[in-house]
């Protein structure tokens, strides 16, 4: 066996499935650390609904949008990730 091909069937599926769970984490963090980016000054979800929350003098609505949004992502990323490490427990 050449070593492109041992690298190919034998390391890196061994090495994907023990890295998905802290990428899975790393990916979620990511998305739920986002709002830091409005400091550095680039608009995001929840700056902008910090915008539309001084425009329509609701507080609450804006807000509530963007939980339901950041939960939409978060929820459906781990259950992605979810079933990709179910799917690479099984090819055991």
């Amino acid at each position: 066996m050449t070593k492109a091909a041992s690298m190919r069937y034998i390391i890196l599926p061994q090495a994907i499935k023990n890295i998905l769970p802290a990428l899975g984490n790393e990916f979620i963090t990511v998305i739920k650390e986002s709002s830091m980016v409005s400091i550095i000054g680039i608009g995001e979800l929840m700056f902008m609904s910090g915008v539309v929350a001084g425009a329509s003098l609701n507080a609450f609505l804006p807000y509530a949008v963007a939980a339901v949004i950041y939960f939409i992502l978060t929820f459906g990323l781990s259950r992605l990730l979810g079933v990709a490490e179910r799917r690479m427990r099984t090819s055991d």
